[in-house]
């Protein structure tokens, strides 16, 4: 294991705060630095994260809004943005975020130009791939928390129809992260076992379990203004990925280049993720349905970026 293990979070609001709190209780990061836009306002983060440490593992806690400071960083969080409201979807959010991007991620990477950068704001595809049209990254240096929280959102659903620990479920969102994404059921499987062979498997009950799993978020921000426990632990599962070269298969979002007949874009597909960040990115087989989901949400996402930059 390592002796030292620094990590950066940009944006301490309420995903970048709780993701915070989720490494300081995993215990693996030694120094972690929190870049905040207005350092007075985030004080009480800093604060309140600190006066944890006395029950956790000893973390040296640094609050600036200076992007030097992400020197060193194994893995740097961006969270900074623009946040979903009520009503509004995640690519409502582009030209803000974009904007926001343009500036920020120049000083991360001159700061820190071989660390991983790992993107969560939304929308998350889209600003993926921009990182790599704003600076000369190495391939799966960057990466985009993607999917992974979708996906197992649709696992918690099939548990419940299925009656079985979400964890043994093998069963993927692809696409965007956001109203194109699609399940990935051709391959879909509990112990090996397609999910169509269950007795359970009914076609109309499933659509609904991936439908809830895609409201999920506008339910939450609906009824609480916010999501961040959920995505606070997937960050956390990323990184823990990344402090133990666990090589662990995540659909997470990288920029594609012929990869089913896609390119210039970035969408989650499964990917596995070690120390090097997303080290291999794999090709799982489709049906011709999910090809033409896959298809229809690249151009989503690259008519979205277009409109956005132009």
């Amino acid at each position: 294991m390592r002796c030292t293990f620094k990590v950066s979070i940009v944006g301490v609001g309420k995903v970048g705060a709780t993701a915070a709190y989720a490494l300081l209780t995993e215990g693996t990061v030694t120094d972690l630095v929190l870049v905040a836009h207005d350092v007075a306002k985030s004080s009480g983060e800093k604060d309140d994260l600190e006066q944890s440490l006395p029950f956790l593992q000893n973390t040296n806690i640094t609050l600036t809004d200076d992007y030097t400071q992400v020197a060193g960083s194994e893995v740097t969080i961006i969270s900074a943005g623009a946040a979903q409201e009520p009503g509004e979807d995640r690519l409502s959010l582009l030209k803000k975020n974009v904007a926001l991007f343009s500036e920020i991620i120049p000083k991360i990477k001159a700061a820190n130009p071989n660390g991983l950068i790992l993107v969560v704001t939304n929308p998350v595809d889209i600003l993926t791939y921009h990182c790599y049209q704003l600076a000369e990254f190495r391939q799966g240096q960057v990466f985009g928390s993607g999917t992974l929280l979708d996906t197992a959102r649709f696992r918690k659903e099939l548990s419940k129809l299925f009656n079985v620990n979400p964890r043994s479920i093998h069963a993927y969102i692809l696409g965007e992260h956001g109203d194109s994404s699609f399940p990935l059921l051709s391959t879909a499987n509990i112990g090996g076992q397609p999910l169509q062979s269950f007795p359970e498997y009914d076609e109309e009950k499933v659509q609904i379990a991936y439908q809830n799993s895609k409201n999920a978020a506008y339910k939450i921000i609906q009824t609480k203004g916010a999501t961040y426990y959920a995505i606070a632990t997937v960050i956390n599962s990323i990184v823990q990925s990344i402090y133990k070269d666990a090589k662990t298969v995540l659909p997470v979002s990288v920029p594609l280049q012929n990869h089913h007949m896609q390119s210039n874009v970035s969408l989650s597909v499964p990917c596995i993720v070690g120390a090097n960040g997303v080290e291999r990115v794999l090709t799982t087989a489709f049906s011709e349905t999910e090809q033409q989901q896959f298809t229809h949400s690249a151009e989503v996402l690259r008519e979205a970026y277009k409109n956005a930059t132009q």
